[in-house]
């Protein structure tokens, strides 16, 4: 049987890494939902669960400690590059992330950085505008409470 390969297109820095070692818990052509490690060890964060929104341009992840408390909701705005009948999924990480921590605090971080690849002219226009739409509707999600329509997914997949 075939296997499905996951890869995770960064722009700063400049990297392809297959995510090998994680475990799809299912997939169809709109949601990819793993599990997995961190790729390098780190203090802050050990593991988490993922759901690859592939129509929505986000992936929404849940992260534990290495206690395994949640230490935040960790959305990545992402393009995802898929041939028609591949196995293969390229998700480019479009920098833009917007973190929901426990107590319901929501931070956006590294537009600077999608800002720098927008100078550089790494990026078309289209996937720029993309980015930022889908930016926004995950944030009007979250803003208007129904945040929720998406972390039930990930917290019903890891009660299988």
């Amino acid at each position: 049987m075939n296997k499905i390969q996951l890869f995770r297109r960064r722009y700063i820095p400049d990297e392809i890494k297959e995510l090998k070692d994680d475990i799809v818990l299912s997939a169809d052509d709109k949601m990819i939902l793993t599990k997995w490690n961190v790729l390098k060890p780190r203090k802050d964060i050990a593991r988490g669960v993922s759901a690859y929104f592939l129509d929505k341009g986000i992936k929404v992840s849940k992260v534990y400690d290495a206690e395994d408390n949640l230490v935040y909701w960790y959305c990545d705005i992402i393009e995802t590059v898929h041939e028609e009948g591949s196995l293969k999924y390229v998700f480019n990480d479009l920098l833009i992330d917007v973190l929901v921590y426990p107590d319901g605090f929501v931070k956006v971080v590294d537009m600077d950085e999608f800002a720098d690849i927008m100078d550089e002219k790494r990026l078309d226009n289209s996937v720029i505008a993309q980015a930022l739409r889908s930016a926004d509707a995950l944030l009007q999600v979250i803003y208007s409470g129904k945040f929720g329509s998406y972390t039930k997914i990930i917290e019903d997949a890891e009660n299988i």
